[in-house]
């Protein structure tokens, strides 16, 4: 498969959030405010590359029945990592996210891109299905929570419009959430089946 089309995929053909519906846990949770969606995105990129890239490596290693809590292993490691990276150098952004942080490790985009192509192929490919996901991800957050706060809050990465004063609250809300997935999930298959 061509490099470039790998990364590609993640955004487009097979974006997690929009194609695949996967990982609505946080993308519910945690994209009140853009500046959530994308850090949120972040971090989970950041242990997909990383998990995808060791996983490719000890495949060959990992006795079949112990394969997805080995793979659970190695993702709670990076995990574990991130948390304690994103404690020390973004705490604002730590005490955000809080719970949905340690959520990463059972994150069903992680653990099937672990077993549906990680375990099948090089590390390199591994760590390019790794960004491409964790691209497609965090942009997918990026612009479900710059919506949800533009029309709650009347800002954007926490930057006033100032029509504050005019927003409905619903939209920083959970059923602001669902409303704004659901929008954005019909738009972009409309435009991606053309």
């Amino acid at each position: 498969m061509n490099k470039l089309s790998l990364v590609i995929k993640g955004i487009i053909k097979e974006n997690p959030t929009f194609v695949l519906v996967l990982g609505m846990c946080p993308t519910l949770g945690t994209t009140t405010s853009a500046a959530n969606g994308f850090g949120m995105g972040v971090a989970t990129m950041a242990v997909l590359i990383m998990s995808n890239l060791v996983i490719s490596l000890v495949k060959n290693l990992i006795p079949d029945k112990v394969r997805i809590p080995a793979f659970i292993v190695i993702i709670a490691s990076f995990v574990t990592i991130i948390q304690m990276l994103m404690e020390a150098y973004v705490p604002a952004l730590y005490e955000s996210l809080g719970v949905f942080i340690p959520l990463i490790v059972v994150n069903c985009i992680i653990l099937g891109r672990a077993e549906a192509f990680a375990s099948k192929n090089s590390p390199v490919d591994s760590m390019l299905d790794g960004v491409s996901i964790g691209l497609g991800f965090t942009l997918s957050l990026t612009v479900i929570g710059t919506i949800r706060e533009l029309l709650g809050n009347g800002s954007v990465f926490g930057y006033s419009l100032g029509v504050s004063d005019y927003m409905p609250l619903v939209f920083v809300l959970a059923p602001g959430a669902f409303l704004v997935l659901g929008y954005l999930m019909a738009l972009f298959n409309k435009f991606v089946k053309k």
